[in-house]
């Protein structure tokens, strides 16, 4: 079992900090959320929390993913950086590759880039990209960012992207796990036939078991059954040595871990003292004893 540590959403001047105690605590990972905007009106409601409402999202910070990792890693020696999730649907693949490679050969094996589409209008409104068809766009963009990867002339002809065939320079020599977000069929399916692992937010252990079982139905189906699959989870089981122990028997690979959550109206009050000593408690009480 891996641990991912997740600052939800902290002030951008804890970030460092926080980074650099997870490293030092034994965490594996820093994983980082996404969001391009706030709108000013909304017609959505929240998909991650009880009252559906997202106002509580009104100035809350959000850094780029692409321009804090570079920073975060150069000031850390070995902790990996994974996004849970960035919004794909809204970017340009063939940027987003650049980025990417770019990215990963600066800081070496230490990416993983979680992705998923967005649940609201606004974010594609925003950056003027189209509302129909996005699970689409998500899929032929990941197939084209993976196909870029090869660091070979690669093109491609699809229904929302055509491409004539064009190659990256430099691109890593490791692979960059994609790893999908999301919990509805769509979305397990996605992972199933083109992700690297699956990305699970706020489900149950119970939960987790089914979609997980699902989505190793699903790559029966695709033909991707056996090998390497990541599953991260944030969730309450991961709170407890035994927790720990059914995640793992259920298939889960790495743990996501927050002391806030991150869909909650509260402010975040707490101190970069108070969120390293959570860390470090963690670290003790759960970390240590699992892996002894």
């Amino acid at each position: 079992m891996k641990f991912a540590y997740h600052a939800t959403m902290c002030p951008p001047d804890q970030y460092l900090p926080l980074t650099q105690a997870a490293e030092a605590a034994g965490f594996d990972t820093f994983t980082f959320p996404d969001s391009i905007c706030y709108p000013q009106e909304g017609s959505d409601v929240y998909p991650y929390n009880d009252d559906g409402t997202r106002d509580f999202l009104d100035g809350v910070p959000f850094l780029e993913p692409f321009v804090a990792i570079p920073y975060l890693a150069a000031r850390t020696e070995h902790i990996r950086f994974t996004t849970s999730v960035i919004k794909l649907a809204v970017r340009q693949p063939v940027v987003v590759a650049k980025q990417l490679s770019s990215l990963a050969v600066m800081i070496g094996d230490r990416l993983g880039l979680g992705v998923g589409i967005s649940p609201w209008p606004e974010d594609f409104l925003a950056c003027q990209i189209p509302w129909e068809k996005r699970g689409k766009r998500m899929d032929e963009m990941m197939e084209i960012v993976n196909g870029l990867m090869s660091g070979e002339y690669f093109g491609y002809d699809g229904e929302i992207f055509q491409m004539d065939p064009i190659k990256l320079c430099p691109v890593p020599d490791h692979h960059i796990p994609l790893l999908v977000g999301g919990h509805a069929k769509p979305a397990l399916r996605r992972a199933a036939r083109l992700g690297d692992g699956w990305v699970s937010a706020g489900s149950s252990l119970q939960e987790l078991q089914s979609m997980i079982s699902q989505i190793e139905g699903f790559r029966k189906d695709y033909g991707r059954e056996g090998g390497a699959f990541e599953y991260h989870a944030m969730t309450e089981a991961a709170y407890s040595v035994e927790g720990l122990g059914d995640l793992a028997a259920a298939g889960v690979t790495e743990v996501i871990i927050a002391f806030r959550n991150p869909s909650s109206a509260a402010p975040d009050t707490q101190s970069v003292e108070e969120k390293i000593g959570m860390i470090n408690w963690y670290a003790d009480n759960v970390i240590k004893p699992y892996r002894s």
